[in-house]
């Protein structure tokens, strides 16, 4: 199971050689990584993880860049599960415009129980949807 995000490329998502900058590719994946995300666990809340007692830290990412975006161009990022591990579990991404391909990559996400401030077991029902996606 995937998740497709669509964003438009913004004047001021560009670099001095007018291009989509490094950066923003990582900004795009991450606001499609949350949709995905929310769209498995729709009790999801990035932007108050203090409310619950276990959230998700964004840990790790890897990004090959292999084409550039230029302004106004759509670029669809396409998120899905991969390994799911005891207290972790990866979410591949793949951008793209059009056939062309932009950057692919993957980052881990890591459970964290926000009391103890420490990392922490994927809870059972999060690791069975987790699994289902895969």
């Amino acid at each position: 199971m995937s998740h497709t995000h669509t964003e438009r490329v913004r004047f001021g998502d560009l670099d001095a050689m007018r291009h989509l900058n490094n950066v923003v590719f990582l900004r795009y994946f991450e606001t499609a990584r949350i949709a995905y995300i929310r769209s498995l666990l729709p009790q999801h809340d990035p932007s108050h993880p203090e409310s619950e007692q276990f959230g998700l830290i964004f840990a790790e990412c890897h990004i090959n860049y292999r084409s550039p975006v230029y302004f106004d161009e759509e670029v669809e990022i396409e998120c899905s599960v991969g390994e799911v591990r005891r207290s972790a579990f990866q979410v591949l991404f793949r951008m793209s415009v059009g056939e062309r391909l932009a950057a692919e990559g993957y980052g881990w996400l890591v459970g964290f129980d926000y009391a103890a401030e420490k990392s922490a077991p994927l809870p059972d029902d999060l690791r069975k949807t987790l699994e289902s996606a895969h």
